[in-house]
Formats: structure tokens, C-alpha cells, sequence
């Protein structure tokens, strides 16, 4: 297993590695370059999962009232743009348009949601666990959209969400070690 050093710096390494045309598309232009079937569905995946982190934090949020939750749901709302850019600019249909918090277009990621703000309701040792598991999920995905990826902006997108991914499982499990000493 890759340690989170080994997987910013193949992240960031294909970024400076790829050449500007693979940026622009072809020609160099601003015609995006066609995505595989992998990049894309990646993409629209890790759109529905920022959603689904952010709200089930916010649900987190309000049940708790812990500044861990509203921090890191911020933080994943600036994710969920990120990828959304990305969305716009390879014409890819957004599966998050239109839909309230909770409401997602893949039935997984409903049913992840009902699930997850189920177990948040019980205790905030669950809700912080929770929050550990959407982490080490982003993380995977995220690593696995890495090496994935052609585009050298989607890795450099990825990079930067697998960091922030560390570091808020760090942030969860910090709120746990606390919570257990308390």
C-alpha cells in the first residue's frame, strides 16, 4: 500500500509530467480532450461523493454541534466545485443538478446517505466514525482516479481532494482519540 507521500507525489508528477496540449486538447486550443469511459464515470462518481460527504456532515453538523463537521463540510462544498469545473468543462452531464441534500442521482450513494446520517444520529463516536469511513472511501476512490486519469487537470484536481481527504481523516480520528481519553 502507498503511503499518502508516495500517492501526492505520483499525483503531482503526472501533472508536471503531461504536456499543455494534453490540458487544452487537441490543437492547444480550448476544445477539451475526450475523456475515457473510466475519467468520466470517475468524474460523475466523485461529484456524487462530495455531495454525499458534505451532507452528511451537515446532518452531523446540526445533530452535534461540533466544529468539525460545518469545517470539514465547507471544505467539501470547495471539493464539490472543484470537480464540478471539471464537470462543465468536459461537457459531462451533471448528476447533482437540481438535487436537494440528500437526493442523489445513483441509488448507492441515496441509500450511503440513509445509512450513514442513520448511524450519525446515534452518538458523535458514530458520527466522527462515520466521517472516518467517507474519508478512507474518498481516499481509495481518489487514489484509484489518480492512476486512472489522462487528463492532467483531473489529476491535479484528484491530488489536491486526496490531500484534503488525509487531512480530514486525520481530523476525524484526532476528535475520536479525544473523545475515547474524555
Amino acid at each position: 500500500m502507498r503511503t499518502r507521500r508516495e500517492w501526492l507525489a505520483i499525483g503531482f508528477s503526472a501533472v508536471a509530467a503531461a504536456p499543455l496540449l494534453a490540458q487544452n486538447g487537441p490543437g492547444g486550443g480550448n476544445v477539451p480532450a475526450v475523456l475515457t469511459a473510466e475519467e468520466s464515470a470517475r468524474l460523475l462518481l466523485m461529484r456524487e461523493e462530495e455531495k454525499l460527504a458534505h451532507d452528511v456532515y451537515a446532518v452531523a453538523g446540526e445533530r452535534w454541534n461540533v466544529r468539525i463537521f460545518p469545517n470539514i463540510a465547507q471544505s467539501e462544498t470547495a471539493h464539490f466545485r472543484q470537480v464540478g469545473r471539471l464537470l462543465t468543462k468536459y461537457n459531462l452531464a451533471d448528476p447533482a443538478a437540481g438535487r436537494a441534500a440528500g437526493e442523489f442521482a445513483d441509488p448507492r450513494m441515496a441509500a450511503m446517505y440513509f445509512d450513514l446520517t442513520t448511524k450519525v444520529a446515534i452518538s458523535l463516536k458514530d458520527a466522527l466514525e462515520v466521517g472516518v469511513l467517507i474519508e478512507k472511501t474518498d481516499i481509495a476512490d481518489l487514489e484509484v482516479g489518480i492512476v486512472e486519469a489522462k487528463q492532467a487537470d483531473i489529476k491535479r484536481v484528484y491530488a489536491n481532494l486526496l490531500n484534503a481527504s488525509y487531512n480530514h481523516l486525520e481530523s476525524f480520528e484526532a476528535n475520536l482519540e479525544l473523545l475515547a481519553a474524555a
